[in-house]
């Protein structure tokens, strides 16, 4: 391995980890705020006489927040990358880092040869932020959803008609 060769493989490093670190923590506060927005919309309405609209408005909301989170933080590699002349411009270092951070990877921007690393380092944090995305999510569908744990079919829908005897889990 020669100098230059250790020079930028270190300096992936030590741009990378900071980005992820930064990132990751930008993230939790984020989808904090997010649920914050949530649960005061949710005291808000206390029926849940309107429960389809109501689910499909938090969670489109909490889908299009999130995606701004992510669109927010792949914004924050693009500058990394052009401020170090890994990529020519802001658009293509977008690109890119959208492909990146989402392992896509079809595109045909590419880095300079000595900030490859970095891009791979990139859809790790990708990976890191699209699983607390993953795990976000399920927790508000579980919040929003009402499943009474006493009974095993969803909670009634309007177009529903409840059958007669539906089936229930013994006390």
């Amino acid at each position: 391995m020669t100098v230059d060769d250790a020079y930028g493989w270190n300096a992936n490093w030590l741009w990378s980890l900071p980005l992820i670190v930064l990132n990751v923590v930008f993230h939790v506060v984020g989808l904090g705020f997010i649920n914050a927005s949530i649960l005061k919309a949710l005291e808000r309405v206390k029926s849940r006489r309107h429960f389809l609209f109501l689910f499909v408005l938090v969670v489109g909301a909490t889908t299009l927040s999130a995606t701004v989170l992510h669109a927010l933080e792949a914004g924050a590699w693009a500058v990394a990358f052009v401020a170090l002349g890994a990529l020519p411009d802001h658009k293509a270092a977008m690109l890119y880092s959208l492909n990146a951070m989402t392992t896509y990877g079809h595109d045909n921007s590419y880095l300079a040869p000595h900030w490859k690393l970095m891009g791979a380092l990139e859809a790790l944090n990708g990976m890191l932020l699209f699983g607390l995305t993953t795990a976000f999510l399920y927790g508000i569908i579980q919040r929003v959803w009402p499943v009474d744990s006493r009974e095993l079919h969803a909670p009634h829908m309007p177009w529903q008609r409840r059958a007669k005897g539906a089936v229930t889990v013994p006390d």
